[in-house]
């Protein structure tokens, strides 16, 4: 059950538009997005079904928040208010992420929680990922989807956005691949932080991340030549 944080009341007094949600969801928002909260931050919601989610990011995130909201149905674009605009078109069309990125980017948070199939997440996260803000997050939920046909999911295929945020493990830790490896650094290594995997959401950070290097300090109580 979720605590009962804001985003939890906010949802059972639904004061606004209709909202379909997980009921675990509530705790993981909040756990992450908590921080943004009274800032000057850009956040895209991708899939905005009748809008009450909007809304709800929109008391949530409070005065200072700038929401974008993508959809691709042309009804959507009635449900633009103050702080809230709203873009149609579709997720798996990379030029116009590319397009989307240019006009309303860089994002502090992106929440996906759009078409949830396999293409669409995946390019979504390919194309808008390099526009989040150091420091910001990007969040894919309703992954399992990741395990039913009629979204191209699959258990252990290799083409649905559980497997590929696996191999996303990986290359976080290319660092520490062998010379010899297939394994190289690259955008993604250097870019993802951590990975907050819980059912059906996978979090990501954003940071400008370094080679890692480990260090020494204080007396030891036996010669480190001992160690092996």
């Amino acid at each position: 059950m979720a605590e009962k944080n804001e985003l939890t009341r906010y949802f059972f007094d639904n004061p606004g538009r209709l909202i379909n949600k997980w009921r675990h969801y509530f705790d993981i928002y909040d756990r992450h997005l908590a921080p943004f909260r009274r800032r000057p931050v850009t956040v895209l919601e991708i899939g905005i079904y009748h809008g009450g989610s909007l809304q709800m990011w929109k008391k949530y995130f409070g005065k200072r928040v700038s929401l974008v909201g993508v959809d691709i149905d042309e009804r959507s674009t009635r449900l633009a208010e103050s702080q809230v605009k709203v873009v149609v078109g579709d997720q798996s069309d990379r030029p116009f992420l590319q397009r989307l990125a240019a006009d309303y980017g860089p994002f502090d948070v992106v929440i996906d929680d759009g078409g949830h199939s396999m293409d669409q997440q995946i390019t979504s996260f390919e194309e808008l990922w390099p526009h989040v803000r150091n420091g910001g997050i990007y969040l894919v939920e309703d992954l399992h989807t990741s395990y039913w046909k009629e979204y191209g999911g699959e258990y252990l295929g290799s083409n649905t956005f559980i497997e590929y945020a696996k191999r996303l493990i990986d290359q976080q830790h290319a660092w520490h691949a062998p010379d010899s490896s297939a394994l190289k650094v690259d955008d993604m290594t250097k870019s993802i932080r951590g990975m907050h995997v819980y059912d059906s959401i996978i979090v990501f950070d954003k940071a400008d991340v370094t080679k890692p290097y480990s260090e020494m300090t204080g007396t030891p109580e036996f010669p480190l030549s001992d160690e092996r």
